[in-house]
């Protein structure tokens, strides 16, 4: 992953005594992440021959932001400052389990629910954990939990519900391989987000064949 850097970007060293880069306060932002998620298409996900809707994801507001959050003790939730995602978490989730899909060619079509497109089925996912958590250990893992439900759209019905955990520990505290590591995490979130996906619709009686 790649960082995009802006003109006045300043260099900085993450260190967890002192809280140099911690704190509930958000600076403005000199330094994007912007992960960039690539799932190829595993053997065991089936083609499919039903359409899909992804609505936007829910989080509590404190996810649901392009700040980097991280937790160095237990019950303690600070951010990153002088960094950020290029957008909130929750579209990252949708944008990644969007484009695995579309570039798995196991479905004939998915799109966000806001496209205005009615498809066979709608994916609901609540993001509960997106966050960087020490746990007691010397470096931080990337901690990505997900709730996804598969809805078929023609009665309602909630065919399967799951709930996803990832964590993928950091190589070091600087936020660059903090970084590296949730976009790990995202990646192996997603690709069991879409495999579920695919395998739960087709073994929904009601599947469109």
């Amino acid at each position: 992953m790649k960082p995009l850097r802006l003109s006045f970007a300043l260099p900085f060293v993450l260190m967890l005594a002192g809280c140099s880069i911690l704190g509930s306060e958000q600076r403005d932002p000199v330094t994007i992440y912007a992960p960039d998620v690539r799932v190829p298409a595993r053997t065991d996900w089936p083609a499919v021959g039903w359409t899909l809707v992804i609505a936007k994801p829910t989080a509590a507001r404190v996810i649901d932001s392009p700040r980097i959050s991280v937790r160095p003790t237990p019950g303690e939730l600070q951010v990153y400052r002088g960094v950020s995602w290029a957008q909130p978490a929750t579209d990252i989730l949708q944008d990644a389990v969007q484009r695995t899909l579309e570039d798995s060619a196991r479905i004939p079509a998915v799109a966000s629910a806001d496209a205005g497109i009615l498809g066979d089925y709608k994916l609901v996912m609540d993001l509960r954990r997106f966050e960087a958590d020490y746990a007691g250990n010397a470096l931080p893992s990337a901690v990505v939990e997900v709730n996804a439900k598969l809805v078929n759209n023609r009665d309602q019905r909630v065919v399967a519900s799951r709930t996803f955990l990832q964590q993928k520990p950091a190589t070091g505290v600087d936020v660059a391989q903090v970084a590296a590591a949730f976009e790990q995490a995202l990646e192996a979130a997603t690709g069991d987000i879409v495999g579920w996906t695919l395998l739960s619709g087709n073994s929904d009686p009601k599947a469109v064949r």
